[in-house]
């Protein structure tokens, strides 16, 4: 008599919860895989809000959200939120997170609004996604890119449309930084031109966000052939350009009436040039360059 399958033991918090995701991302079915996404991007949305919104949001069935909890060892979808809930809770300490949500989202169903109200919900989202920024982007993440920075002969930055002001500033910044840095601005559609002379000892540092540009995969892509090092900063772990990243930047940046801020990727790309500066004054530059030695020590430091 052949027994059940032994159901996997749930994670106990959203950390665990999210290394099981993408431990298993790419083995899920497409609808599991299309929650998934989700779960990674907008795990307040999944600790906060009803099942049905989370089902309508996402693009898939309750019932798919459902199995899909239960493939990670929960009952089922509230035992799941409960992970993310108390994860939630523990970052905002007596904050009342889930009800200044709610009282923004009531105020977008306001058409009384006056001009002062709507300064007040892009401010009051953009706190929010400016929090949230140092919950997504810790210690390890940012050393790992000012290594990456370091060692880099010369820094390739490319980012299109909404990502255009962030990668604009990188590559004025840097540059103003005395680092050796490229723009692949793609004018005159010169994208592939541009990125050609990307070398196995160069930095890309692509920027996207969903629905992320053909362009920027692209360059991504082709940095990566080179053996270059790739820096993501992205609004997703699974996001096109993040697998072939060396490292990624998550940034969850505010949505406002159907408008998304670029504030928490700004202050990320100024933490970035003006971190890489001050250390760059304070230690010499690495005499190697090679490829592999690069990512093998940043790897061993970061572990």
């Amino acid at each position: 008599m052949s027994r059940a399958p032994q159901q996997a033991t749930a994670p106990t918090t959203a950390a665990e919860l999210r290394e099981a995701i993408l431990a298993r991302y790419d083995s899920l079915s497409g609808r599991l895989r299309q929650f998934a996404h989700y779960v990674l991007d907008a795990p307040n949305d999944v600790a906060l809000e009803t099942l049905a919104v989370i089902a309508e949001r996402s693009g898939v069935q309750p019932s798919a959200i459902v199995r899909f909890a239960k493939q990670f060892g929960f009952d089922g979808a509230t035992p799941m939120q409960r992970v993310f809930r108390a994860d939630l809770v523990a970052a905002n300490p007596g904050a009342a997170y889930g009800e200044r949500v709610r009282q923004t989202l009531d105020r977008l169903e306001n058409p009384q609004n006056d001009p002062a109200s709507l300064l007040r919900e892009f401010a009051e989202g953009t706190d929010l996604a400016l929090r949230q920024l140092t919950h997504t982007v810790g210690a390890a993440e940012l050393a790992a890119a000012f290594r990456l920075l370091e060692q880099a002969n010369t820094v390739y930055v490319v980012g299109v449309r909404r990502a255009f002001p962030v990668a604009a500033y990188l590559a004025y910044s840097l540059q103003q930084s005395a680092k050796r840095t490229v723009f692949i601005d793609g004018v005159a559609g010169l994208w592939r031109q541009q990125a050609a002379g990307i070398a196995s000892d160069d930095l890309l540092i692509g920027v996207s966000y969903r629905p992320y540009a053909e362009e920027t995969i692209h360059v991504v892509s082709a940095a990566h052939a080179q053996k270059a090092a790739v820096l993501a900063i992205t609004d997703s772990e699974v996001s096109e350009i993040a697998k072939e990243a060396d490292t990624v930047l998550r940034v969850q940046e505010a949505e406002i009436r159907g408008f998304r801020s670029l504030a928490a990727s700004m202050c990320l790309a100024q933490t970035l040039v003006i971190g890489y500066a001050f250390r760059s004054t304070r230690k010499p530059r690495p005499e190697g360059r090679g490829g592999s030695g690069r990512r093998g020590q940043a790897a061993r430091e970061k572990t």
